[in-house]
């Protein structure tokens, strides 16, 4: 069930971090977001040189939870601070004990953390801090969804005008499961795909070399907290009990490739070279206030079939989620040109909620585990600024318009540059930037931080 609002989430509450109390920031003591920083280590007996550290995320500072941990500001008697990592955190349960905790310590009010002889050991810069990937072990699997109605009958009205959704469309979460080991923190540089396109010519032979049509997808990942063990389906009722939090997330995607691969068992080379996720777990508790029902179902629509339904997920089972896709070519960094805005969306426009793809997803016995990653699909919405991928956003076609404009899947208008350069798909040298925050009247806005990556020359094959 979603969690409640509480004492945490009160905007008026201010913390000793001034830069948290900037009501421009992603981060103020309302939010509190998990992470892992990577810090160096002085005097190592080992010869380690480098050590993980479950960090939290205020205004423009950390908050190292081990190095606090080793003080006496966390009681010996108290188990909520026995941990070393974030994945600890999430696999015994702990952040819901820890939160309150932590945000007391960051209180204006509270000067026990401000004034410690340690302080500036365990709050630190988080400009000047390697962020990792969010969990330390690496992600034990991912499973990618395409729970967004307005960009699966985008993608099937451009290949089939007539029949742009499958006939299980509205009936199940649709996903696939995806490569964990590919996935990668922010920042990471990604070398362009190499692999097979489709023959020029039905009953021709494939080409073999870097993709040519690059794309980027918008996605939330959410994060298993709590597992379920095999052979018992998660109910509907507590799917949101075993959701940690969530993440932004950028499925990576070689279009041509997709194309020639996909039939008949679906995505493969074209989805599993990377995916780039934020390094801000953004739990469900700082979630609480930017809750919203389900998407409404047209009239026609079949409605879920009982184990994916309940009155609470249909009141409050999607989340207020604006994001955002930005670029910045390299062309446009060396002239020092700002990143443009190429879309704007929202994640309350998906016709699946989390919760029902986690019930769906474990239905038949499938054990989830702390620490999987559960890929939404990409957001888009109704209007073409709010398409989250270039496959759409650059795409003449509009099926939501009165009346539906058909276009040819190759029919497209490229997006202009300042540089003068033109994109229809990503080109080497481009940045691709995601944004996340959540806002509502009444209480205090809360951020994802970002999500990056640069596109690099493919391997010369």
């Amino acid at each position: 069930m979603a969690y409640a609002i509480d004492e945490t989430h009160d905007p008026k509450l201010e913390s000793w971090v001034e830069s948290a109390n900037d009501p421009s920031t992603d981060f103020p003591i309302q939010n509190l977001p998990l992470a892992t920083v990577i810090r160096p280590i002085e005097d190592s007996e080992t010869g380690d040189e480098f050590t993980l550290s479950a960090v939290v995320a205020i205004g423009d500072m950390l908050l190292d939870l081990n190095r606090l941990s080793m003080t006496e500001l966390a009681p010996e008697d108290d188990s909520d601070w026995d941990f070393v990592a974030v994945d600890q955190i999430v696999a015994e349960g702990k952040w819901s004990g820890l939160r309150k905790k932590v945000q007391s310590l960051l209180r204006k009010d509270n000067d026990a953390l401000q004034n410690h002889p340690l302080r500036d050991e365990i709050v630190i810069p988080r400009d000047d801090s390697m962020m990792s990937l969010p969990l330390i072990d690496p992600i034990g699997d991912y499973t990618d969804f395409y729970a967004s109605l307005y960009h699966a009958t985008n993608v099937g009205s451009m290949f089939r005008p007539d029949n742009p959704l499958l006939p299980n469309y509205k009936h199940i979460p649709i996903g696939y499961h995806g490569r964990a080991s590919s996935i990668i923190p922010s920042g990471t540089s990604i070398k362009r795909p190499v692999g097979q396109q489709a023959p020029a010519e039905e009953g021709g032979s494939p080409s073999f070399g870097p993709c040519k049509l690059l794309d980027y997808e918008m996605e939330m990942g959410a994060f298993i907290g709590r597992g379920n063990e095999l052979g018992e389906p998660i109910d509907i009722k507590d799917a949101e009990d075993h959701i940690l939090g969530l993440c932004i997330l950028n499925d990576w995607s070689a279009r041509d490739l997709q194309k020639w691969e996909y039939v008949p068992l679906g995505p493969f080379l074209a989805k599993n070279f990377a995916s780039t996720i934020s390094p801000f777990i953004v739990t469900m508790e700082a979630l609480a206030p930017f809750r919203c029902g389900a998407q409404e179902r047209d009239a026609g629509d079949p409605q879920p079939l009982g184990y994916m339904d309940s009155d609470e997920n249909r009141k409050s089972g999607g989340i207020d989620i604006t994001v955002e896709v930005w670029l910045a070519s390299e062309k446009m960094r060396e002239q020092g040109m700002d990143p443009i805005k190429l879309s704007k969306g929202n994640f309350k426009d998906m016709y699946w909620t989390v919760a029902q793809m986690v019930t769906h997803h474990s239905v038949n016995g499938c054990n989830l585990q702390p620490g999987d990653l559960l890929g939404s699909g990409t957001i888009s919405g109704t209007t073409r600024d709010s398409r989250g991928s270039m496959l759409e956003l650059t795409w003449d076609g509009d099926p939501f318009a009165n009346p539906p404009i058909s276009a040819p899947g190759t029919q497209r208008t490229p997006i202009v540059l300042p540089t003068g350069e033109e994109r229809k798909f990503i080109a080497d040298g481009d940045e691709i930037i995601m944004k996340a925050y959540c806002e509502r009247e009444g209480y205090r806005r809360i951020g994802f931080g970002e999500c990056r990556g640069i596109i690099e020359a493919a391997r010369s094959v």
